[in-house]
């Protein structure tokens, strides 16, 4: 059933996002945000990010009208692309690129930060200034212990502090890609970190390893620095990664005091940059990443939950364009 719009007018939304057939139709949150603006009437717009350009101050783009139909073979359907000028017929615009945050991600959100009538979310001034992995170090004290280097003698140095094993992790990655569990007597760890440092060239972190990662980690998904909802990602048996596509398993998570001590942290930190929609990652009361690119996890929590955060999320969308 379609949901009541809080909008006097329907809105355009313009997604830039990676090919919408990549995306999983029944996993993706940007996929069920699409759907949730379709059905109040909106129209999607589909955006690849390198077919963003400025023009004489304006940014525009190739966009496609996307119509999505989840239940039938052919869940995506596109309309005929043409050029769109942002400011004069988007109203919303949802940066949600996948990481890795390279060039191509960078000019991509540099153009969306032209704009001047269409709302981007997230902001990306923002979204350029703060490293998902290193924004978090401006909470160190929330955090478990943690180091940035390229130096393999550094990170050497910090893993025996940590009494003889790290979590290592690239600062661009995403999905879990590039994590490794290391520990002192393995025989591949110089190996390990000479690969993840391109020997000595490019910084990376190192983490305390928690043994509470396997009871899960949580992710907390915030929109204008408030929680609207949870998830517990549990590692499968033989993995340290917790993320669901790379077998975890999702379960409830209902916020403890510690996970409310962060959020009233970083809660207010992300609202006053213009983090519309973020997902924090915390394993044992320790703030581990702030997920600012495309976090995911609504359609987890929406299983567990039986609710459907996409509404909530919307809702605020078009509250900011009535206002705007």
């Amino acid at each position: 059933m379609a949901s009541p719009t809080r909008s006097s007018r329907p809105l355009t939304f313009a997604f830039v996002m990676d090919p919408i057939e990549n995306e999983p139709m029944d996993g993706s949150t940007t996929i069920v945000m699409m759907r949730e603006a379709q059905d109040r009437g909106h129209t999607i717009l589909y955006v690849d990010p390198a077919d963003l350009e400025v023009d004489a101050g304006r940014v525009r783009a190739i966009a496609r009208p996307i119509e999505l139909d989840l239940g039938s073979d052919s869940p995506v359907r596109r309309g005929a692309d043409r050029v769109y000028d942002f400011d004069s017929e988007i109203d919303v615009a949802f940066q949600r690129k996948d990481p890795p945050v390279d060039r191509d991600f960078i000019v991509a959100t540099q153009i969306l930060d032209v704009c001047r009538k269409t709302i981007v979310l997230n902001r990306p001034s923002a979204v350029i200034a703060f490293n998902e992995k290193l924004l978090a170090t401006q909470f160190a004290d929330l955090m478990p212990a943690t180091r940035v280097s390229r130096r393999i003698s550094e990170l050497m140095d910090f893993m025996s502090e940590q009494g003889g094993q790290m979590i290592v992790k690239p600062l661009d990655g995403k999905g879990g890609e590039g994590i490794f569990h290391l520990v002192e007597d393995d025989r591949n760890l110089n190996s390990i970190l000479e690969q993840s440092t391109e020997f000595g060239t490019r910084a990376i972190m190192a983490q305390q390893y928690l043994p509470a990662i396997r009871e899960g980690d949580k992710r907390i998904l915030l929109l204008e620095g408030d929680p609207i909802g949870a998830v517990l990602r549990v590692p499968g048996a033989k993995e340290t990664r917790a993320n669901l596509h790379v077998g975890g398993s999702a379960k409830k998570a209902p916020l403890d005091d510690a996970d409310r001590d962060i959020v009233s942290r970083v809660g207010p930190f992300l609202k006053d940059h213009g983090l519309f929609f973020v997902g924090i990652d915390v394993i044992g009361g320790k703030l581990t990443e702030i997920n600012v690119t495309s976090p995911t996890g609504i359609r987890e929590i929406n299983a567990l939950e039986e609710t459907q955060l996409e509404k909530i999320v919307i809702d605020r969308v078009e509250d900011l364009v009535e206002s705007h």
